[in-house]
């Protein structure tokens, strides 16, 4: 597929066999992002990992510095006091089982993350269809499945991302805005980092980070050196 003259354009602010460090790859993703919205600068990372293996998997949540830029809207599935306290925290909406048919028969979904407590998974559970595929079940290893609901809205508000492996072991994850610093950029993808190499699994022996590479919403991606970041 052709691309556009502006993709075009900004691809010629990298060399595309070039591995850069993560200032200089940053400082280019967020000059090459020239929509007339806001770009979303993504990480894209291809571990050396097989996720059809449990021992293989990494899957968790991070708090980045700076946030995402992005404004979230949190649902909790939760009762009484503890939904008192969700809302106290910032919740647009919580709820228990009325909130089924609304999600299933009506398709309801204008939240971005969803939070809820223990006891009410078993309620959660019949969503998994429609919030499984969705990215929006919540996890307790990505802190959405806890009693310190409070806690988890705030963080989800503050910019908390998740990260995963998807089917093909990469893991896509938004690290701000192109309207950010660069030094803001940059802190939120070392936060982010420091976090993946944590979630290392041991009984990997190989290569942990097979490339990395950064992009805005419509601009070319410019790859990092991954040697470094590894470290």
């Amino acid at each position: 597929m052709k691309k556009g003259k502006r993709y075009q354009e900004a691809a010629k602010l990298r060399d595309k066999a070039n591995l850069y460090e993560a200032p200089e790859a940053i400082a280019i993703v967020k000059k090459a992002a020239s929509a007339k919205f806001d770009e979303t600068i993504e990480a894209h990372l291809k571990m050396g990992l097989d996720g059809r293996h449990a021992d293989q998997q990494i899957r968790g949540a991070v708090v980045l510095p700076h946030g995402t830029g992005k404004k979230v809207r949190v649902l909790v599935f939760a009762k009484g006091d503890k939904a008192d306290e969700a809302l106290a925290a910032g919740a647009e909406f919580v709820g228990a089982e009325e909130l089924i048919p609304k999600i299933q028969n009506e398709g309801w979904l204008e939240f971005d993350k969803v939070v809820a407590t223990p006891n009410m998974m078993s309620v959660v559970g019949r969503l998994g269809r429609i919030l499984g595929p969705k990215g929006l079940m919540p996890n307790p290893k990505a802190g959405t499945v806890t009693m310190d609901v409070g806690k988890a809205v705030q963080e989800l508000k503050a910019g908390k991302i998740e990260y995963r492996l998807d089917k093909t072991n990469i893991v896509h994850v938004p690290i701000g805005k192109a309207s950010f610093t660069e030094e803001q950029l940059a802190d939120n993808f070392q936060t982010l980092m420091g976090a993946i190499i944590k979630a290392r699994p041991s009984a990997l022996k190989g290569v942990f980070l097979k490339s990395v590479s950064l992009a805005s919403t419509m601009g070319p991606s410019v790859k990092v050196n991954p040697v470094k970041l590894a470290q």
